[in-house]
């Protein structure tokens, strides 16, 4: 078996990921919250954003226009009166240039016997809104001055400057940015933010609630799944959460009652056939040893050999309670207990891992895996190593193996195979079947190989 089928055992639900299906699934949160919570964002986002562009686009860009014009139109009249004025007037200019501090905000400069201008280009370190600015601002000087004229802009110390071209020199008109700047973009931006924020937490506080009894059913279900108790489950949410949680309380107690009904029947069945076969070697016991009474004998013994395994297959687990399990202390007892004269085991066990397991049940399924490669092989291998989340056991063996087309087949209960691992050396068919059960029931998963010694790997992995 290749890695990219191991792989596709391992993670069957995340088909979609490798198929391809497009890239607005593979980049969709996968958890409910996540895409609930980003239907209930992305179309308030998208309000903001659409009524961010409006604003920007016809108040804030008119805004900034009439700021502009209304500069130029005041650089424009000045330039008008200093050009009126007797440039060598030194009173004159003086009277200009306390009357537009005082009321216009522009501080005048005249330079005299000066001819070239230098300003840095508007494209120059200038970016959004400050080069849309920059930008109205020029166009509104070209279309009300007639001097060439150039402009000095810096925005971080909040000041911007225009230098006329006049016949006697070069007028400089400072004014501060707050000139061509409306303060209600800022709020505006402020408000459009913290409003986001708030909504988000607002609607992450809510799916959180929302979204937790989903967890819950979920964890209980993987709990009751494993065989084990989930006393923190309790139906809450939504009715429709609630409605999910009480079906599910009735489905587990109805397989729970139904598996407790077939294990007392088949107990009761077992009883009953036993007797007569504990008569049967009672009378086989006091007649003649005959080589027919010996058959006999062993018919009665795999009568009661089959009963035991159809009764360790209905039964799995029983009511046996998952507990911490020193791993390496479980291998060291199973492997004292299972005696496999003849066959050689080597083992390769990662010390120091615990699983929550029910210690019969999963000796039981292991048992099962070593007998059966025993029956086949004269080497066992048997490793154990955590990898991730979770603790991966293989049994190998250096017998005939089976084809892997019968790697599915050989899970069905009382399935067995045939040519090498026939039925004069196989049991009931329900070994496998029994061992599969009993790893399910822990969460995990277990299935077949071909070996690198020739023979059947069998792959065990359960949750830590």
């Amino acid at each position: 078996m290749t890695d990219q089928t191991r792989k596709e055992r391992e993670r069957p639900v995340r088909q979609d990921e490798r198929s391809g299906k497009g890239l607005i699934k593979r980049l969709l949160p996968r958890t409910l919250f996540g895409r609930s919570l980003l239907i209930l964002i992305t179309p308030v986002l998208l309000i903001q954003v659409i009524a961010t562009y409006v604003f920007f686009d016809r108040h804030w860009g008119k805004m900034t226009t009439r700021l502009a014009y209304a500069v130029a139109g005041e650089i424009g009249m000045i330039v008008d009166l200093v050009e009126s004025e007797s440039l060598s007037d030194d009173l004159a200019f003086s009277g200009i240039q306390t009357e537009s501090v005082r009321h216009l905000d522009l501080d005048i400069l005249f330079r005299p016997d000066e001819s070239f201008l230098s300003g840095k280009k508007l494209e120059a370190g200038l970016y959004g809104w400050e080069f849309m600015v920059a930008k109205r601002l020029s166009l509104e000087l070209q279309a009300q001055l007639e001097h060439p004229f150039s402009m000095d802009i810096d925005f971080p110390q909040k000041q911007i400057k225009v230098s006329v071209l006049l016949d006697g020199g070069i007028l400089d008109i400072s004014f501060p940015q707050r000139r061509l700047f409306s303060s209600s973009g800022y709020i505006f931006l402020l408000w459009v933010m913290c409003s986001s924020v708030v909504l988000l937490v607002i609607a992450i506080v809510f799916m959180r609630n929302q979204i937790r009894p989903i967890r819950k059913l979920a964890a209980a279900a993987e709990r009751f799944g494993k065989g084990r108790d989930a006393p923190f489950f309790k139906a809450e949410g939504a009715s429709e959460v609630r409605q999910a949680a009480h079906a599910f309380l009735d489905m587990r107690r109805r397989i729970q009652r139904q598996v407790s009904q077939r294990t007392e029947m088949l107990a009761g069945v077992s009883h009953d056939l036993r007797t007569p076969l504990t008569r049967l070697k009672l009378q086989l016991a006091m007649l003649e040893q005959t080589p027919d009474t010996e058959a006999m004998k062993a018919d009665i013994q795999d009568m009661e050999k089959m009963i035991q395994g159809y009764l360790d297959f209905v039964r799995g687990q029983g009511d046996e309670v998952a507990v911490p399990v020193d791993m390496d202390s479980f291998f060291k007892r199973l492997l004292g207990r299972t005696s496999h004269s003849g066959v050689e085991i080597t083992e390769q066990i990662e010390a120091g891992l615990e699983a929550v397991i029910r210690p019969v049940a999963f000796e039981r399924a292991l048992t099962n895996l070593l007998s059966n490669a025993a029956k086949y092989a004269s080497h066992i291998w048997l490793s154990m190593h955590k990898d991730g989340k979770v603790i991966e056991i293989r049994v190998e063996d250096n017998g005939p193996g089976i084809a892997q087309e019968q790697y599915e087949e050989v899970f069905k209960p009382f399935y067995r195979v045939d040519s090498s691992r026939n039925a004069e050396t196989g049991g009931t068919g329900l070994g496998l079947p029994i061992a599969m059960d009993i790893v399910h029931s822990h969460g995990g998963k277990i299935w077949l190989e071909e070996s690198e010694h020739g023979g059947l790997k069998v792959i065990v992995r359960i949750p830590l």
